[in-house]
């Protein structure tokens, strides 16, 4: 019986040709990324936009920035679907063999993280559920126990995930339409879309925007992870578009329409807090936190798992899952956390947004679209070697993309936002920078 059970698990690796099981067909991958970001953090993020700037100018401003970081989300899926390999180790083509493992370090730090912090709002939606129906409230057992479902999930590797996934979706997809119906039943779109602004929150399009493509940049560090399954590239990029969007806008816009409704309620703005969902809608709400929690937390604890295995290749899949397990049941009871999150997706932003600017530039136009799995993988010292392991171009040009996302985002925001000016310009900074290597490199070779 037990050997049965663990012949279920997981066994996955970060090798692309055992690692990579070509499992995922369109359906499944629109419904892998449709539960991915239907998620608490997501619906809290939209309660963030609503008094600062009016209701219809949010759910714009959610479309189009979601659309925006999708793209980026969709191309490093692809490049998983076409080499087998997950995001950490794709990093490598661009930033060295040894220099690829930093982006691992911090995405099992950023991971780690967000683990903690969905754990924490799923126990707090979970507890107020609990004590409105029972008295009973105990916050850090709830979120102990919401997580340790994550990390029991999370054993069963991708498979299982894909399982599982397609059910919690349609599942928070229901239970978000009674949301929006309680919300429009009561006071109307029009009355909705008639809230105005209100500048002296602090909250503006810009801050929004931004907000809403750190949320896909965000996600794009699993991206390669799961769609190294994909079966094919375009069921992989338009499945990832699909599902992605449709999460995001849903989840954001309920987030935006739950902050409106609790507004003409007569009740305050409440900031990143999962009880303005259950006090106004009641166990339904309660359930989609805890669902979106299960099927997003899932994604994460394995993302962190492929982070590590990364790094340590020869490490047990099912070890390493439990021990990251273990570590983001216990970080998950540190409340103070919340107060930090959009600064942490904001970070996030910083540590990321170039790497992925970089990883494009070089992947689709210097590298022709083209890896080669085992030298990435740094089976001998071939073409991602550069330097001692380190490419000098990719490791500049994040240096000065870093910085100036950090700059933007911590010191001076700038009218128009910090992450889409910082990719484009790590990319221009980049690409000149191997434009400008290459060239001197074909001139000394001619000579």
């Amino acid at each position: 019986m037990l050997q049965r059970v663990i012949s279920r698990l997981g066994h996955d690796s970060v090798e692309h040709d055992t690692g990579a099981e070509r499992t995922m067909g369109f359906g499944r991958t629109i419904m892998l990324w449709l539960a991915a970001n239907m998620v608490v953090t997501t619906l809290l993020t939209g309660t963030l936009f609503v008094p600062g700037i009016p209701y219809l100018q949010a759910l714009a401003v959610i479309l189009i920035g979601t659309l925006v970081g999708v793209s980026v989300l969709a191309l490093v899926g692809c490049m998983g679907t076409r080499t087998g390999l997950p995001t950490m180790v794709l990093t490598r083509g661009a930033f060295g063999v040894r220099g690829g493992k930093l982006p691992g370090v911090l995405n099992l730090v950023v991971l780690m993280g967000w683990s903690w912090v969905q754990a924490l709002l799923a126990g707090i939606a979970v507890d107020y559920a609990v004590d409105s129906l029972t008295g009973f409230s105990n916050v850090v057992l709830f979120t102990v126990l919401c997580q340790s479902v994550v990390v029991l999930l999370a054993l069963f590797g991708h498979r299982g995930i894909e399982r599982v996934e397609p059910f919690m979706a349609a599942v928070m997809l229901l239970l978000a339409a009674y949301v929006f119906y309680r919300a429009f039943s009561a006071f109307g779109f029009a009355r909705l879309a008639a809230i105005p602004g209100d500048p002296q929150t602090g909250m503006t399009l810009a801050i929004a925007f931004d907000v809403v493509v750190a949320t896909a940049i965000s996600w794009t560090v699993l991206a390669a992870d799961f769609n190294r399954n994909a079966r094919s590239q375009l069921g992989g990029i338009f499945g990832t578009v699909i599902g992605y969007t449709s999460s995001t806008f849903i989840a954001m816009s309920l987030g935006t329409t739950a902050a409106a409704y609790a507004l003409l309620s007569g009740g305050e703005q409440q900031g990143f807090d999962p009880r303005v969902l259950v006090e106004n809608f009641g166990l339904p709400a309660a359930v989609v936190v805890f669902l979106s929690v299960m099927a997003t937390n899932t994604l994460v604890v394995y993302g962190m798992t492929m982070s590590y295995l990364d790094l340590r290749p020869r490490a047990s899949f099912l070890k390493s899952a439990l021990v990251i397990g273990v570590i983001s049941v216990a970080g998950a009871t540190w409340q103070g956390i919340l107060d930090r999150f959009l600064d942490f997706l904001l970070l996030i932003g910083t540590f990321f947004v170039p790497v992925f600017a970089i990883m494009l530039a070089d992947y689709f136009v210097f590298k022709r679209g083209r890896y080669e799995p085992e030298a990435v993988l740094g089976k001998g010292r071939g073409d991602y070697w550069y330097t001692g392991g380190y490419s000098v171009a990719a490791w500049i040009s994040y240096a000065a993309g870093a910085a100036l996302v950090f700059y933007w985002t911590q010191v001076s925001p700038p009218p128009f936002g910090a992450t889409v000016p910082g990719f484009v310009a790590t990319l221009v900074l980049y690409s000149a920078i191997r434009f400008a290597a290459d060239k001197l490199g074909s001139r000394s070779k001619g000579a």
